[in-house]
């Protein structure tokens, strides 16, 4: 392991590494978007010891925002981080070229990196899916690729990924797997490659197989505990992280459930943070899982989880 991958913290030189949160976007009833209350929110998680946000992605429900309003999620991020250092956006889309456009806006908003999932309408093979991040990565900007095989049906495995970086196409990974067996194969073939945790539920295993970020999802209603949780668990102390994961695990499990964006809103909005509707076709929680999502989230708030 190089000395620069065993550095599990956020700098301006590598402004994907430490906790960058995927961010949900509050909206209000009539489902506008609630950009005060997002700007807010932005805040209260870097003040909480958060190390930046990721904007524009699944958690900030994208697919449905208009250009306008992705457009502007950028720049309230970015005004209320206060350095774009610490912005991330989501740049996916249908085409190479709109993610490249994405990618440019957030180069001109000041952003420190993007987040770029494959292809995502078209299930592109290998060849199709070096070109698609050798063409956003010619913008300029630090790309971490995002492997999401459960969603895009394409599989950023190590070996395509060990490609994607002697490329020069990325400079990270948000593994979204769930297999933490494929961290020591990435570590072998790619040892410059940034391993970042993609899943809160496999946040622990990561660490310890050598990550040097997350992005997170339930930071967006327990940032404090969630910052404590990854820094312990990167250190490597398992006194103090082992309890705080098993106590959060029922929590971050929802992270890699269909309706993880409706479980997130829901906890935000029991611990007092704008969480608010989502909009279709995401459908509100069952009512069943309302409840387990709401006597979890309770539970977190009363064993002091913040």
């Amino acid at each position: 392991m190089t000395a620069t991958r065993a550095t599990p913290t956020w700098t301006a030189e590598r402004p994907w590494r430490g906790i960058m949160v995927a961010t949900a976007l509050p909206l209000r009833d009539d489902l506008s978007v609630d950009f005060d209350a997002y700007a807010e929110h932005v805040r209260r998680l870097i003040d909480e010891g958060c190390d930046g946000v990721v904007p524009n992605g699944s958690l900030g429900e994208y697919q449905t925002l208009t250009d306008d309003e992705r457009a502007r999620v950028v720049r309230t991020a970015v005004e209320a981080a206060g350095d774009g250092a610490r912005v991330m956006p989501g740049v996916a889309a249908y085409g190479s070229a709109e993610s490249r456009r994405w990618t440019e806006q957030a180069a001109q908003e000041g952003c420190g990196s993007v987040l770029l999932l494959p292809p995502n309408a078209y299930r592109a093979d290998e060849q199709a899916v070096r070109a698609h991040y050798a063409e956003v990565a010619r913008v300029g900007l630090p790309v971490v690729g995002y492997n999401n095989p459960i969603d895009t049906k394409v599989d950023l495995t190590p070996a395509l990924l060990a490609r994607l970086h002697a490329d020069g196409s990325i400079v990270a990974v948000k593994e979204f797997s769930g297999d933490v067996r494929r961290a020591y194969e990435i570590g072998e073939l790619a040892p410059d490659l940034d391993l970042l945790i993609g899943a809160d539920d496999v946040l622990l295993e990561l660490a310890l197989a050598g990550a040097v970020g997350w992005i997170a999802g339930y930071p967006n209603a327990f940032p404090a505990t969630c910052a404590e949780l990854y820094h312990a668990a990167v250190a490597g102390r398992l006194d103090l992280a082992v309890p705080l994961y098993k106590s959060l695990h029922p929590l971050l499990r929802w992270d890699s459930r269909t309706e993880f964006v409706q479980a997130v809103k829901e906890s935000m909005d029991v611990v007092g943070r704008r969480g608010g509707p989502t909009r279709p076709p995401r459908m509100p929680l069952p009512a069943e899982a309302r409840a387990v999502v709401r006597a979890a989230t309770e539970k977190a708030v009363a064993d002091g989880h913040h």
